[in-house]
């Protein structure tokens, strides 16, 4: 007994007790929390956040686009989220005769704002624990296979018999890991409109250099409108703005949609992550984002074609980066070793607990059979897919399955989703960079899969160019039809099922398939079988966590991992030491800005208006009663990717700001949570407001909100 307490004892060492500024907390069991959060200086209760009796907070939340979140600012619908929530749809609008990225885009009137297709908003209405039918004769018994086949059955009887009852759009959503489920309820919002945006030296101020950076100056915000019916949509709840800013120690909380975590993994996992695959993510979109700024420097039209590739390539490069450093500087691994330790010695007292000990001890090999599928699957996508005329090829490849029996109707429609993805494609391509990317990747892809583990068209290289990548390249891009516009779409006009074998027998189309055929062929089966593996030994893992936290760490409340679902997180603000001698103070100014203005470089260019309204010290009621315009902030809530837009409120419920980073030092969060270090990073409400109404003028949206001076 006295060796099982020291090793515990030993644990609570390296295993960071949870604090109140650590979880993501379903909001319709916050009443758990309403306690710690009115201790903490929170001045209403959980049901003014969710309820379903009532008008609450919920009701002006929303998943944004499928990937961010959006709060709801007035009785019209009005909607703010992230710049780069909106970026998609910034750049899709912007034209060199009207480029919204460079200067911006205000609707001054309703008839201005610009229509999305496609573009959703998801808000919940309610959402119930259905554990129990779901579970419905599962038992210990039960096998993996049988236990994932009765889920499947049960969920899908249930969200058949509930869709029935409801206007809502029903679904059923796993938490810890497949130990606890609830049936949700969403309106879906199918017509949002973008109605305004900061230009991109505001909205994207400091880029890549700054991303997940702290201190920052980014004013990261964009305006859109929900619209029901053709009109602007009356909400039942939209949140009031406050205007008086924050303290160090205030109050405050994130209402959002977080996307994924993964906290409850064990060691192996994370080493694998963070040590193996991370590094060759990281080294393969450097390499591709340096081809992406010689090119996008040089030429106007390029910067915007690519503007959204590269921003989408170069979140997740700077993040894992930071991912890396962090769990290696803060001891990641070896935290989840000495819990691991705990968690054993547990499973060691009582007969009932052997198969949570048999669980951790199976990760093991499991997950070295998974790394040669992961390294496969990494450089099929990360190099081989970033070739974007091979994955143009992909989807053209699509008519290969047409034969003279297919229906007409049946070939006319996959010939107009073509013509679709053919439009989007030639828009924002330029065959140069696609060239330089191609001759990259192609030798890095060559050097990194063995021979007798990788696609065909990789050992073609060898056998028909002897090994000249470069003269692949070149055969490749000149051979295929498929960087002609015209081609194309006389291709596809022309089409018929006779034409099948010339279009398989494209360049680009055989190194499409011949990539497609070997992921399908050898490692989607593969890889989906370890997942199948993994899964279930992290289910009853987190099984028994559920059952050994209480008793060994009775501090430490245990969270679910974030899956795309409604979330609320809570925490102060305040700066933090990262390092010996460095400090950072909790909030940043437009003083800084000027500071940081470079007009050499794009990432650093000051507009005129700004400095003008600089100049003059002309921000209204927006500025502090320090006299100086803030524009971010940093606090300690718990937030993911997915979370970016979110609400941050005070301790009244007011809103603050919108979410829209966090640290560098604290990007491992989504493994591993360090409260020293972990912090959220907002744009200042009052430094938007002030970019709207002094920058832009677009008063007749300050008028619509609700706003606490």
């Amino acid at each position: 007994m006295k060796k099982v307490f020291l090793t515990i004892l030993t644990s609570l060492l390296f295993v960071t007790v949870l604090r109140a500024d650590e979880g993501m907390w379903i909001p319709a069991l916050l009443q758990r929390n309403e306690a710690e959060m009115q201790a903490m200086g929170m001045k209403i209760t959980a049901d003014d956040i969710y309820s379903i009796n009532n008008s609450s907070m919920k009701d002006a939340v929303v998943l944004f686009g499928g990937g961010c979140t959006g709060e709801i600012v007035s009785d019209q619908g009005l909607l703010l989220t992230n710049h780069h929530c909106g970026f998609d749809w910034i750049q899709k609008h912007s034209t060199i005769e009207h480029d919204y990225l460079t200067e911006g885009f205000w609707a001054m009137t309703l008839e201005e704002e610009l229509e999305c297709p496609g573009l959703k908003a998801i808000m919940l209405k309610n959402m119930v624990d259905v554990t129990e039918k779901i579970l419905f004769n599962v038992s210990d018994e039960t096998t993996d296979e049988e236990r994932a086949k009765l889920v499947k059955e049960n969920i899908n009887k249930l969200v058949e018999e509930m869709q029935k009852e409801t206007e809502y759009k029903v679904s059923v959503e796993s938490f810890y890991q497949g130990n606890q489920y609830f049936l949700m309820y969403n309106e879906v919002f199918n017509d949002v409109r973008m109605v305004g945006a900061p230009p991109s030296n505001i909205g994207k101020f400091g880029g890549d250099t700054d991303n997940w950076v702290w201190p920052r100056h980014t004013g990261d915000f964009s305006i859109f409108r929900i619209y029901k019916d053709g009109k602007p949509y009356k909400p039942d709840y939209h949140f009031t703005i406050s205007l008086k800013g924050v303290e160090e120690g205030d109050f405050t909380f994130v209402f959002g949609y977080p996307a994924r975590t993964n906290e409850y993994l064990p060691a192996v996992a994370v080493n694998q992550e963070a040590n193996v695959i991370y590094p060759v993510v990281v080294d393969l979109r450097t390499q591709i984002l340096n081809i992406y700024n010689k090119y996008q420097e040089k030429d106007a039209k390029v910067r915007i074609q690519y503007a959204s590739k590269h921003a989408g390539l170069g979140n997740g490069w700077k993040k894992w980066m930071g991912v890396i450093e962090g769990i290696r500087n803060f001891k990641g691994i070896e935290k989840k070793e000495a819990f691991e330790q705990a968690y054993n010695d547990w499973c060691m007292h009582a007969r009932n607990r052997m198969k949570y000990m048999h669980a951790l001890r199976d990760f093991a090999p499991v997950y070295e059979e998974y790394e040669k599928y992961r390294m496969a699957t990494t450089y099929f996508t990360e190099a081989g897919l970033s070739i974007e005329i091979i994955e143009f090829a992909a989807n053209m490849a699509k008519l290969s399955g047409v034969t003279k029996d297919t229906p007409q109707e049946e070939i006319d429609k996959i010939i107009s989703e073509l013509k679709e993805v053919s439009n989007a494609f030639f828009k924002d391509y330029y065959q140069p960079i696609d060239e330089e990317v191609a001759l990259t990747m192609l030798e890095v892809y060559r050097a990194a899969q063995p021979e007798d583990f990788r696609p065909e068209i990789l050992n073609e290289i060898d056998k028909k160019f002897k090994g000249d990548v470069k003269a692949y390249v070149d055969y490749l891009f000149g051979k295929t039809m498929l960087t002609s516009e015209e081609k194309v779409n006389k291709f596809l006009d022309e089409f018929k099922p006779s034409k099948v074998k010339k279009l398989e027998k494209d360049p680009a189309v055989v190194a499409a398939n011949s990539m497609m055929d070997f992921y399908v062929e050898n490692v989607m089966a593969k890889s989906r079988e370890c997942n199948t593996k993994i899964n279930n030994l992290r289910r009853v893992y987190m099984e028994g966590q559920m059952k050994m936290i209480p008793e060994v760490y009775p501090e430490k409340r245990l969270y679910p991992d974030a899956n795309f679902t409604l979330r609320v997180t809570y925490g102060k603000v305040g700066g933090f030491k990262p390092k010996d001698a460095v400090t950072y103070g909790y909030f940043t100014t437009l003083d800084g800005i000027m500071q940081k203005e470079n007009p050499d470089i794009y990432d650093y260019v000051v507009t005129d208006r700004l400095h003008e309204l600089y100049d003059a010290k002309d921000y209204g009621r927006y500025a502090d009663k320090d006299g100086t315009m803030h524009v971010a902030f940093i606090a300690g809530n718990h937030t993911t990717g997915g979370n970016s837009g979110s609400p941050i409120l005070n301790a009244e419920g007011k809103l603050l700001g919108l979410n829209f980073d966090r640290t560098w030092e604290g990007t491992m969060s989504d493994l591993i949570y360090d409260p020293s270090i972990c912090k959220n990073i907002s744009v200042d409400i009052r430094y938007v407001l002030f970019l709207i109404d002094k920058y832009a003028g677009c008063t007749r949206l300050i008028e619509e909100m609700t706003i606490d001076e």
